[in-house]
């Protein structure tokens, strides 16, 4: 089955303070609705972008680390699911159930097929 990820988009200065019980709930509850759905594959929230840390590979082939994004954005990724759907319309309805529950907006993109040997 084709697999979809379905990130929410925070600003840049997002608050993790904002999220109330009654978002959590919402969120707990459509985590429990994928799953009894059989479209959740994985879900995880992650840390403020401020605490990401990029690599990049230099000329002489050795990686730099370096903190913060790799991208200078005014949003970043603060959580995402992997759905397996049987269509791109039905992670769009799964998108718009996580719009509501995470109060935020989303990015909804299949995942390229893998070659299967």
């Amino acid at each position: 089955m084709p697999q979809y990820l379905l990130a929410i988009q925070h600003p840049d200065n997002y608050d993790p303070s904002v999220e109330s019980e009654t978002m959590m709930r919402d969120i707990h509850a459509l985590n429990r609705e994928m799953t009894a759905a059989g479209a959740r594959f994985f879900a995880g929230g992650l840390e403020q972008a401020q605490n990401a840390k990029s690599l990049r590979k230099q000329t002489d082939g050795d990686v730099v680390v370096t903190d913060g994004p790799y991208l200078e954005t005014k949003e970043h990724v603060g959580g995402f699911w992997i759905l397996e759907c049987a269509g791109m319309d039905e992670a769009l309805a799964w998108g718009g159930k996580a719009v509501v529950a995470c109060r935020a907006p989303a990015e909804v993109r299949a995942f390229l097929p893998m070659p299967t040997k």
